[in-house]
């Protein structure tokens, strides 16, 4: 699925369903709610409660570094809450530029969904720092092993052009070119 999407302070998150693919129940169900859930979270300014902060994580600095090349600093939930992450934080050593997050969610989303292993990845585009990939493994009840990954690609971002993103050939099953956000 591609999918624009516009995020303003006064305006809240909102999106628009650019292209689909692939199995209509696991669209509608999964990942049509997954973006009904963000647009509520938004709305009701819950990512202020998963910020990393002194107030949601204890931080600690992990000696070395990992394969890459950055400094871990473990993360430790002060709370069980299925914003916050149990993992490490991956940052530049010499300048603390966030580049990953990795780890599991402090708290299973609903009794279907074990174990929620995610990864998200970070760049800094307009002076601004923005998610560019979000992955996420979970043990699903009855079915299984679950995967879900999403791309984040950007316009503009605080009135500076960034780019120019396209429908992908995977959601369309054809090369589409289109660049039709807001």
């Amino acid at each position: 699925m591609d999918v624009w999407t516009e995020f303003t302070i006064a305006g809240g998150l909102r999106y628009e369903i650019a292209a689909e693919r692939g199995n209509a129940l696991i669209r509608k169900r999964v990942l049509r709610a997954a973006l009904e859930g963000e647009q509520r979270m938004w709305a009701a300014h819950e990512p202020e409660r998963a910020s990393l902060s002194s107030e949601n994580y204890a931080l600690e600095e992990r000696p070395g570094r990992s394969v890459d090349g950055l400094a871990a600093i473990a993360i430790a939930p002060r709370r069980r809450d299925v914003l916050l992450i149990d993992g490490v934080i991956l940052v530049e050593p010499h300048q603390g530029e966030l580049k990953r997050i990795e780890g599991r969610l402090s708290k299973t989303p609903s009794f279907w969904t074990r174990r929620v292993e995610i990864t998200r990845r970070y760049e800094r585009m307009a002076g601004v720092r923005v998610p560019v990939s979000f992955e996420s493994v979970a043990s699903v009840f009855v079915v299984g092993r679950s995967s879900f990954k999403m791309t984040y690609q950007y316009q503009t971002i605080n009135g500076h052009h960034v780019g120019d993103p396209t429908v992908t050939e995977a959601a369309t099953g054809t090369p589409t070119g289109s660049t039709r956000p807001f």
